[in-house]
């Protein structure tokens, strides 16, 4: 490998390493909320809903006229997945390029 190739591999690397770190997401233990001390003594309007439309999908799966999945609330995991898939991608070129490299003597 030639000295000019050098640094435009490591600077291939560092960018692929910071790419893959971007997808990464943080894991802040802390809420920007503050901590509430007392305890609703009635449930909120949403958990009120929620219970009604648990209660009438439920009586309607046992009959089997409604079924349907549950909406977590979970965040869109569709850009971690496109992004890991382009990585991995990104990263079995560069393992092929380099096994072909050494094959023919480069």
């Amino acid at each position: 490998m030639s000295s000019a190739r050098r640094p435009l591999l490591t600077a291939t690397a560092a960018a692929t390493l910071l790419g893959a770190l971007w997808f990464v997401p943080s894991a802040n233990a802390t809420s920007d909320s503050p901590v509430r001390d007392a305890v609703a003594s009635s449930p909120s309007p949403q958990v009120a809903q929620q219970a009604r439309i648990a209660a009438t999908t439920a009586g309607d799966s046992v009959t089997g006229t409604g079924a349907r999945l549950a909406d977590t609330g979970s965040f869109d995991s569709t850009p971690y997945v496109i992004g890991g898939t382009l990585f991995l991608t990104l990263g079995a070129g560069f393992v092929a390029y380099s096994v072909r490299r050494e094959r023919l003597g480069f």
